[in-house]
This record gives C-alpha cells, structure tokens and sequence, in this order.
C-alpha cells in the first residue's frame, strides 16, 4: 500500500513555517553585524511560533483552549528569563560553549519544573 499524499495546502503550510523561521535566522545574523548588535536578541521575542501555534489550536480546538495555551505561553517566559539571567552572569566568566550549554541546561530545568507544576495545578490542561 503507497503512503497517504499530503494535501496541497498542508504542505504549503509547512513551507511557510519554515520560511518564517528561516526570515528569522537571517535577520538574526544581518543584526548580529549591525552597530545595533543587541537588536538581534528581539527577534527570537517576535511571536513567529506562537504565531503559528495559536493558529494551529485556535483552528483546531476551542477558545477556551487558546487561552490556556496563551496563558501557558505566559509563564514560558520565566524559563526564557532564566536562561537570559544565566547567559548574562556566565558569559564574563566562562568561554561561549560552557556559557550556552550551562543556560541551556538552565532553561531545560526551569522548563521541566514548569510543565511538572502545571500538570499537577492543571491536569486537564485549564
């Protein structure tokens, strides 16, 4: 049996995000060279993937579901922060490498916590 084909739209969808993410690597890179360097840690900030997302669940489930994953978007941004935080007081002291995989393990600790108290606050989902 040959695999199902995906539809037209379906796979016109997939280009787009990935064009989308792709506009934001290179802007990233273009303002990384810039005189206003710093710019570049706004763009990982615009909502391209939520974007994308509450599209998706906005389309697919309720608007009481949207707004859980809205309000989980929310509190995603203390692990994002927490990462910010570690990156600023490791990158004085330690080579990129150690500084960006120790804030990542950061992020991936605050991200678990985050998800392991929201399953147990909200374990339907709201």
């Amino acid at each position: 049996m040959l695999p199902r084909q995906p539809k037209v739209s379906h796979v016109f969808s997939l280009i787009l995000k990935c064009l989308l993410g792709a506009v934001a690597v290179l802007l990233i890179a273009l303002l990384s060279k810039s005189r206003n360097f710093f710019i570049a840690g706004l763009v990982p900030l615009f909502p391209t993937f939520a974007l994308i997302a509450h599209y998706i669940v906005g389309t697919e489930r309720s608007a009481a579901d949207l707004q859980v994953t809205a309000l989980f978007g929310l509190w995603s941004l203390v692990p994002y922060a927490i990462y910010l935080l570690a990156v600023y007081a490791l990158s004085p002291r330690l080579t990129l490498a150690p500084t960006l995989g120790l804030a990542t393990l950061a992020w991936l600790a605050a991200a678990g916590v985050l998800l392991a108290a929201w399953t147990r606050w909200y374990p339907s989902g709201a």
